[in-house]
């Protein structure tokens, strides 16, 4: 060390402006922080290495431990703060992935649907910012000479270098759904080349260096090919799967007595319905996109080559869309388009006597599905050939605090739901299934008895739950379960289709369904859709939480028949 630096310590010793002690209370202060908001020790290594890093960063500018220790900790409070809200409405804590969503339409969405929990983000932000200049304007200490903070910082790097090589992005990516570790899990993303990857473009996160030979083609059960109907069904969740009570009607339209069900596990929580569309109908998991999954309908128009129906148009199918959605929402036509749907109807086409004004004041299931069944009917009276239908309803959508149902109607089930789980939202969520079961009841018998021979299979789902069922989970305190909040339901109902068999039926995900209905259709299999479907005993009721390395391998089969097209430039993913 050279003379100058140590005379410069010396006085720097002399001074006597620096206390120690309150310096040591502020790092103490801190720690116990981030150790609050973490919920956890597990990763609390890492949180604090990045936590001292920080500091270490903040003092090579500041020159003065309190100001460097407290702005630390305030941001990494700040952060996890962040990710619990993020948390609580989409069942998914922060990661730096998320960043590029704050440009993709994500706020103006938050707002219109939670403006209270917005409106505390913003109070939050207000009041960090505003401490943050306090701190910096008022919280000086004594200045730490330049030959004290250079060594502190290298220290601190490699401090932080060590807690995350020992532990890794890995653990802390599988974690995301665990309410625990907001922090750290922060932090992980932030070294992970797997999360910056997802900024360039297109990539896929679970994917082998060796394709997977496909199978051959699984010929049809039959020579007549059924209609098939999909619907799916926004914000709807089987309320059993929080051990709620559900009267006979609701139970018929969950789990059919006539019918096959289970629980569907999906990616998403509380929002971005599209990601259960884009799994469904593609037979890929969104979630394996990353933070390119938000958006994929954008980004993943005209790059998807295989898909439910591409397949069936193969086999003569007419495929039409009817969405509860107006034509210009999001990119639904050109994304739809790119798939292989050729009649795509939007909410705003759809003619008299549907009137949209009156609709869109309620998003009615009763008013959408009719109209959606009229359509079908009216394209099928006088044509033999098979179609398939995918109609995106909008009803149950939150938030739950404003009364849908009109006053005087299910009155009777709005009580039982206030009897089972005495919350306002529950119950306005309950009341809107009620009506929709109700609704469905009445336009499958309408199906059915107008064309009485022809043989069609109905294919309902949840595509999300909604954000209420946070709450419910806090209030019953039912035990821990990561993978609860994203779980809804599916139902498949046949008519005049002889070989169906009906009963409850396993936990699929959603990535499975598109090739589950087929299969119950027994129509034909191409080697894509043939082979997706042996990978079902491989994934059981998972697809991207699958560890399976067929189901990577089979994505690598489809990047390299080019299948899938990914972005210019941009390596998938090891």
């Amino acid at each position: 060390m050279s003379e100058e630096a140590e005379t410069q310590i010396e006085k720097f010793q002399r001074s006597g402006h620096l206390d120690p002690m309150i310096s040591i209370f502020i790092v103490v202060a801190a720690i116990a922080a981030i150790a609050l908001t973490e919920r956890s020790v597990e990763h609390l290594p890492l949180a604090v290495a990045a936590l001292l890093f920080n500091a270490a960063l903040l003092l090579m500018f500041l020159a003065d431990v309190e100001r460097a220790i407290l702005l630390s900790g305030m941001l990494a409070v700040a952060i996890a703060g962040i990710s619990s809200v993020k948390f609580n409405h989409s069942a998914l804590k922060l990661t730096v992935s998320d960043l590029p969503l704050a440009f993709a339409g994500t706020v103006p969405f938050l707002v219109l649907q939670y403006p209270r929990m917005m409106l505390g983000v913003l109070a939050g932000s207000t009041l960090f910012a505003f401490a943050s200049i306090g701190v910096l304007l008022y919280g000086a200490g004594s200045p730490i000479p330049i030959a004290f903070r250079i060594p502190l910082f290298v220290l601190a790097l490699i401090g932080f270098a060590k807690a995350y090589a020992s532990e890794g992005a890995t653990p802390l990516r599988h974690s995301l759904t665990q309410g625990r570790c907001f922090y750290s899990t922060f932090v992980a993303s932030l070294l992970d080349p797997a999360s910056w990857r997802q900024f360039g473009g297109l990539a896929l996160s679970d994917i082998a260096n060796e394709p997977l030979p496909l199978r051959e083609a699984t010929p049809a059960r039959s020579f007549c090919s059924p209609d098939i109907i999909v619907i799916q069904h926004e914000s709807v969740f089987d309320p059993r799967i929080f051990g709620l009570p559900v009267e006979p009607a609701v139970e018929a339209f969950l789990s059919p007595s006539e019918g096959e069900y289970g629980r569907l596990n999906v990616d998403i929580f509380g929002g971005g319905s599209w990601q259960s569309e884009f799994s469904l109908l593609t037979g890929l998991s969104s979630a394996s996109f990353g933070s390119s999954a938000y958006y994929l309908f954008k980004k993943g128009a005209g790059r998807f080559h295989s898909s439910l129906p591409r397949s069936l148009a193969s086999l003569r199918y007419k495929t039409t869309l009817i969405s509860s959605c107006r034509r210009g929402f999001l990119s639904y036509d050109k994304f739809y388009s790119s798939i292989g749907i050729d009649e795509r109807i939007f909410v705003d086409e759809l003619p008299p006597p549907f009137d949209v004004r009156r609709f869109e004041a309620t998003n009615s299931d009763a008013m959408f599905l009719d109209a959606v069944i009229d359509a079908h009917i009216r394209r099928i009276a006088d044509d033999p050939t098979p179609r398939f239908l995918y109609a995106l309803t909008n009803f149950n959508h939150g938030p739950h605090h404003r009364r849908l149902v009109p006053s005087g109607q299910f009155e009777r089930e709005r009580a039982f739901a206030m009897a089972s789980f005495p919350d306002a939202g529950y119950v306005e969520y309950y009341t809107r299934l009620a009506e929709t079961a109700s609704a469905w009841r009445k336009l499958r018998a309408k199906l059915a008895n107008s064309f009485p021979g022809r043989p069609v299979l109905i294919v309902h789902y949840g595509d999300h739950q909604p954000v209420l069922t946070k709450q419910i989970d806090r209030q019953l305190k039912a035990p821990g379960d990561g993978r609860r909040p994203f779980g809804t339901f599916y139902a498949i109902e046949a008519l005049n289709i002889p070989h169906f068999t009906p009963g409850k039926a396993a936990d699929l995900d959603i990535a499975f369904l598109g090739t589950v209905a087929l299969q119950r259709a027994g129509i034909a299999l191409d080697p894509v859709f043939a082979t997706r479907a042996s990978l079902l005993d491989d994934c059981g009721e998972a697809y991207f939480a699958s560890a399976s390395e067929r189901k990577r391998r089979f994505h690598r089969t489809l990047v390299d028949l080019g299948l899938i097209d990914l972005m210019p430039n941009v390596r998938p993913a090891r």
